[in-house]
């Protein structure tokens, strides 16, 4: 799977947790663009979770700030 089609999936995850219909950019953070907080970034990480069928340690979680970052670590773990 390619970075675009990973980027696509996880565009379509975000949806229902982006209440502020922000626009969506690889430099888009979650904690103070998307004003995520810790049990909507639960939710959000179980859900990429099951869509990809992948585990995001919480050490990977911590590292991902932005957009552009989740869609890079995804595409890695899809990978391996």
């Amino acid at each position: 799977m390619d970075r675009a089609e990973v980027d696509q999936r996880i565009r379509s995850q975000i949806e229902p947790f982006n209440k502020k219909e922000i626009e969506i950019k690889e430099e888009t953070t979650f904690a103070n663009d998307l004003e995520f907080d810790s049990l909507t970034v639960m939710d959000f990480v179980a859900a990429i979770e099951d869509e990809f069928d992948i585990i995001i340690s919480m050490n990977q979680q911590a590292e991902i700030e932005n957009y552009g970052q989740l869609v890079d670590a995804v595409a890695k773990l899809q990978g391996e």
